[in-house]
Formats: C-alpha cells, structure tokens, sequence
C-alpha cells in the first residue's frame, strides 16, 4: 500500500448516474476542484449487458441528469440529441421512451465531460474513518492508493440479488441478468449453447427470453417464476406521483411500518412487473411458435426452486409446481438471474447496509428495525461525535421511496440536495 495520502473534498464511490448527475451540480455551484470519483468500470458505461435491440428506457427522458432542476442547463437529454445532430430524427420518431441504447450513449457522453474528475479502472477496497485527520475518510483503493475525503458520496449501486439456491452453487454458467450478454458470449465460445434457463418475471426476465429467441432461434429457453403470470406494470399517472419531488418528503416523515405498507402497495409500479408492450410482444412470440410447430419457450410459473447442481451436462434444476406439487428435473446449459437487487434494510432479501459501508457502518445511527438511519439530505447521521458528511447517493429508497429506486425519475433533484450540503459544510470549514 502506498504511503502517500491523497486528499479531497468530495469523492465520490462508483460513477453511475447518481455521481454523474452530482459531478453535474457541483460543475454549476462550482464548490470546489478537489473532486476524486472511483469508477471500476474503464471507461463510462450505463447498462452495458442490458442494451438489447429494440428495447427501450421506462421514465420519461427528460427527467435526466438536470433538466427537471434546470432546464437550460447543457447536460440535458435535448442538449445531447443537438450535439450528435440527431434531434430531428429522434422527434421524429415519435417515441414515448427512447431506445435504451440512445439513452446509454446520452450517459456516456455527460459523463466524459467529468473526465478530469473521474478515475476508471479503480475501485475502493476499504473505507475507515481516520481519526488523525479531524473523523476525515480514510479511503484504500484496487489501485494501492491511499485516499482521504472531507465529504464522500456513496453511489456504488445496488447489491445483485442472487437466490439462495443458486448462491450455494458456484459456477460460471449461473449469472446475474447484469453480466448476461458477456455471459453468453463466452457460453457460446467454449460449447455448443443448446438450452438457458431465465429465472423471474420482471421487465429484464421477459426482455432476456425475447432476445435469446431473436438472436438464438434454435435454442431452448426455460423461464422460470414463483407467480401465476407476468404484471402489468403500475403506470397509472396518480400512482407515476411517487416520483415527484413532494413525494419524498410524505415517504419520509412516515414511521418504518408505515413506509413499509405503502411500499407492498406501490410494489408493483417497480418490481415484479412489466410494461404492457413487451407482455404483449411475449405472447405474441408464444403463439406465434405455436403456429410453426417450434415451441422453443417454456414457461414454468407457479415454480419453487429447491435446488440447484452443476454436472458435466451444465446446470441440473430440481423444481416443485406449487399447484400440483409435482417435482421434476431441468437441465439447461446455462442460467440467467433476472432477480433484481438487494435494497438496504432489515426485510427479506435485504442488506443492513452494503459491505463497503462494514468497517465504518457502526459509527452511524440505525433505526429501530436496525437499518441505517439516513437523513432527509441524504446523509448518514453519526451516533456520537460529529462526523464529516458522508451521503447515500441512490441506495436509500426504504427511507426515501421509489424515486430512489435506481430510477432516474429524481436524479436531479436529489443530486442538488446533496451539492447544497457539500458547499454548505466546506463554505463552513473555511
């Protein structure tokens, strides 16, 4: 490890769309120079294995990075479409949701304009608190550096969630749905890819199983759910309130079991649910093999998954039908999870905090079902003595609601929050 100890103002974990939008406000208050984002990806990228032909972004594009905060400002999705000499065309296409593609380009080329700002490649291993530099953070990266940092935003993402059947097994022919294009390709590169398994039924799942049987008509796909069917999607646009700024606010004076009732209603506006147009374009698909006698997709719902193996074959699934109660055998060359992430909290399936957070977690207050106690601004609030600020940027919707959701809805809105704070806390120690 190094012994020379760089120092910052801010910086930031992860360069995802949280960080992005943060370099953002702190570009337009122009706070300070002394800005450090540890991105482990080489260069920017936003959904790379999820850029599937056709498929598009669900929020409107306009709620980017800034525009809903200001419109003028030149970051937005309009400035981005002027600048590559495609805002004609794309208005002329008359999508309500830009292709995912279109979006993920927008993506990279705001980020590149924080390239000065930006370390790719590196990740931070550790974080601590140094007490010899007034509760500064201490910060140990991938790349044997030794960080310190008077604010630090915390945008690494969400934890994938990965069952625990398929936890227990360790093979490289089970991915989560994020790694699942590089997956394929190396799939297919050491054997002949003949069946994959899918397993959930949310937007990914049903986007996954359409573009396997675009791009492979000659394979098997197995998708594999718990529920009866796929859910339309909630998107109503009373329920679409959850993502106006205001909303925050009524989220989160609410008490724990409060926020945690309006949380199982709203459910289906963001999880285990889809958008009424790739539902549509499943079943088509399904009827569609029906018809050429070439049934090449199996749905299995009402399914629990009791165990999973690897053989020389690949992956052997033991399920039980719900319904009849019958156990059978799958075997499949490979298996894709569609099974989301793992918000911070005390529910099922959730974390108390994300392992980076493990050796400085203990210094902040949790609430009474002991998860994090974060504040409205987003920063984590110490149990003692006075901590330098330290912000949960995007991992905070069990305290803040759905606009937290790894959803750009409110990018713009809570990135400002956090801007104000870090000007506010280094105009004070001046």
């Amino acid at each position: 490890m190094n012994d020379i100890i760089e120092e910052f103002d801010v910086i930031g974990i992860g360069f995802g769309p949280g960080n992005i939008s943060l370099a953002v406000s702190l570009e337009e208050k122009q706070i300070t120079d002394s800005v450090l984002f540890l991105e482990s990806n080489t260069a920017p990228d936003w959904q790379p294995e999820m850029l599937l032909a056709g498929s598009d972004i669900q929020h409107n594009p306009l709620r980017d990075f800034v525009t809903p905060r200001n419109p003028i400002s030149p970051y937005g999705f309009l400035s981005y479409l002027k600048s590559e000499n495609r805002l004609f065309e794309y208005l002329n296409l008359g999508l309500e949701f830009p292709l995912r593609k279109d979006y993920a380009r927008y993506v990279r080329w705001v980020a590149r304009h924080f390239d000065r700002w930006v370390s790719y490649g590196e990740t931070a291993i550790t974080i601590t608190l140094d007490n010899t530099f007034s509760e500064q953070y201490r910060i140990e990266t991938s790349l044997g550096r030794v960080l310190h940092a008077k604010v630090v935003s915390f945008g690494p993402g969400r934890t994938p969630y990965i069952p625990p059947q398929f936890e227990q097994c360790h093979s490289s022919q089970i991915v989560h749905f994020t790694r699942a294009s590089s997956a394929l390709s190396q799939w297919q590169a050491k054997s002949h890819l003949t069946s994959v398994a899918v397993i959930g039924n949310s937007q990914s799942a049903i986007e996954l199983v359409l573009d396997l049987s675009s791009r492979y008509p000659h394979l098997r796909i197995h998708n594999i759910f718990r529920g009866y069917s796929y859910q339309f999607k909630d998107v109503s646009p009373f329920t679409e309130h959850i993502y106006f700024p205001e909303f925050i606010d009524e989220f989160y004076q609410l008490d724990i079991e409060q926020q945690k009732a309006l949380t199982r209603e709203l459910w289906r506006s963001n999880y285990s649910s889809a958008d009424h147009d790739v539902i549509k374009m499943l079943y088509v698909k399904l009827y569609e093999q029906k018809l050429d006698g070439r049934e090449r997709i199996t749905l299995h719902n009402m399914t629990d998954i009791s165990q999973v193996t690897e053989n020389k074959s690949g992956i052997e699934i033991r399920y039980k039908n719900k319904i009849s109660g019958r156990v059978r055998k799958l075997q499949v060359d490979g298996v894709i999870l569609a099974t989301g992430f793992r918000n911070m909290g005390c529910e099922e399936n959730q974390e108390r905090n994300h392992p980076l957070l493990s050796n400085i977690a203990d210094h902040f207050k949790r609430r009474e079902d002991g998860s994090l106690h974060v504040a409205r601004d987003y920063c984590l609030e110490s149990n003692d003595k006075p901590l330098s600020p330290f912000f949960l940027n995007g991992l905070c919707e069990s305290t803040h609601g759905f606009g937290d959701a790894g959803s750009f809805s409110l990018l713009s809105i809570r990135s400002w929050l956090i801007a104000e704070k870090i000007e506010h806390f280094l105009t004070n120690q001046v």
